[in-house]
């Protein structure tokens, strides 16, 4: 594990500062040569590209997963493990439903127009839940449930293949329990670019959503506004405000249980004093040591002025995740402005939000919390504003588009409104 102390120099120069240092390690990405091959050879390029990339074993001829296999392995669960993913998906789709708004709204104005604005579901939906270090299924239940809630009639997931060309079970299995109408065993960019684009056996889908490596977010970022997408959801990330009233051991264990997606998302720990600080560095440390999987992550540590500033720097960083192991931890979240969720006090580790809280865990990462937010319902929906003028308010409003239409130069558009009034009045 990497390990730097940061000076203090401010909120956002040390929020800078901490990306700029955790972005050295990362490989630059380029998709655009994926992209290229998805859209001109289709799925002759996915199959290529799916036996390059995902480290299949055996040659495959075919992505789709047929809808009984997923049946089969939600079956095939231990009882136990499928009433904890049951348990995630109903707290899950309880938090989705919660964000239902009113189907309709209806505004009527002052001239007797109306105006009412309205929310549809999109026709299809892409999730890609990732693979290689992990099965993924949470993630299957993070995107599939909010977009059946909103609506959506077609889902079609994209994970990718284990070694033997498979989708692994525990993915199937979640599949099913969300009852997924199509899964295709591919991962990566070039999966982002077949649902996006379309292949001769895979119909483009309107919105794409769901978490991914630093290749799966670049490709996320190539194809929208060819398609919605939720947000640029990329390598994971934690920072931990702490206090002398945390367990440096629970925050170490909560900092490397992040680092287990891989070395490529920043972690930080920030405290007001210096030995809180080194105990949770020291902490870190150690359980980072004794156990492999955590890989070569990049720990920052901050001593921070003051608890205001310690919540300022987190709103300059804007983290993925966002623990307060600190006393009064609810009145310092609600100071919280940019993080994508925030988990309040010394039992609220990150993990349950990454399970079975029932908030998403499919959260922007890399700054992108100043300006999106979790995956939920509102990613698959659209609104649909419909106007209704009657004759009586063409009349009163028609002068007024005439007046604004000359001005603007658009003659032609203000002719359009008048004539309702010409012919009304004939």
């Amino acid at each position: 594990m990497r390990v730097r102390r940061f000076e203090w120099a401010g909120a956002k120069e040390t929020a800078a500062a901490i990306r700029a240092w955790t972005e050295e390690a990362a490989p630059p990405v380029d998709v655009s040569a994926i992209e290229r091959d998805i859209r001109d050879g289709g799925d002759e390029a996915l199959l290529r590209l799916t036996n390059r990339f995902d480290a299949v074993e055996v040659p495959l001829d075919s992505l789709r997963v047929e809808r009984d296999e997923a049946r089969a392995a939600l079956a095939a669960l231990p009882l136990d493990l499928r009433e904890s993913l049951e348990l995630a998906a109903a707290n899950v789709r309880a938090v989705a439903e919660a964000q239902i708004d009113e189907a309709k709204r209806e505004v009527r104005l002052s001239h007797e127009q109306s105006v009412t604005v309205r929310e549809v579901a999109v026709g299809a939906a892409g999730i890609y839940a990732p693979g290689g270090r992990a099965a993924y299924p949470p993630s299957v239940l993070m995107c599939a449930i909010p977009a059946r809630v909103a609506g959506v009639d077609r889902l079609a997931l994209a994970s990718p293949p284990g070694p033997d060309g498979s989708a692994h079970p525990l993915v199937l299995a979640a599949a099913a329990l969300c009852e997924v109408d199509e899964v295709y065993a591919m991962g990566g960019a070039q999966a982002i670019f077949a649902l996006s684009y379309g292949t001769e056996t895979i119909v483009p889908v309107d919105v794409v959503a769901g978490p991914g490596n630093a290749w799966v977010r670049e490709a996320k970022r190539a194809v929208s506004g060819v398609v919605g997408i939720d947000s640029l959801a990329g390598p994971s990330e934690l920072m931990v405000l702490a206090d002398a009233g945390v367990e440096p051991d629970w925050a170490a264990l909560d900092l490397c249980a992040q680092a287990e997606h891989g070395g490529e998302g920043p972690l930080a720990a920030v405290a007001t004093d210096a030995g809180v600080l080194g105990a949770i560095e020291a902490a870190t440390l150690r359980v980072a040591g004794e156990r492999p999987a955590i890989g070569d992550a990049s720990l920052a540590l901050v001593q921070a002025p003051n608890a205001g500033e310690a919540i300022e720097l987190a709103n300059a960083f804007a983290p993925e995740h966002l623990e307060l192991l600190v006393e009064d931890a609810t009145t310092l979240a609600g100071r919280s402005t940019t993080a994508g969720c925030v988990f309040v006090g010394n039992y609220g580790a990150t993990a349950f939000g990454d399970y079975v809280a029932g908030s998403n865990h499919v959260l922007p990462t890399g700054g992108a919390g100043r300006f999106s937010g979790p995956l939920g319902p509102h990613v698959f929906r659209r609104k649909i504003s419909t106007v209704e003028v009657s004759a009586d308010a063409a009349a009163k409003l028609a002068p007024h588009v005439d007046r604004i239409a000359r001005a603007e130069g658009f003659p032609v558009h203000g002719e359009s409104a008048m004539i309702r009034v010409e012919k009304g009045s004939e």
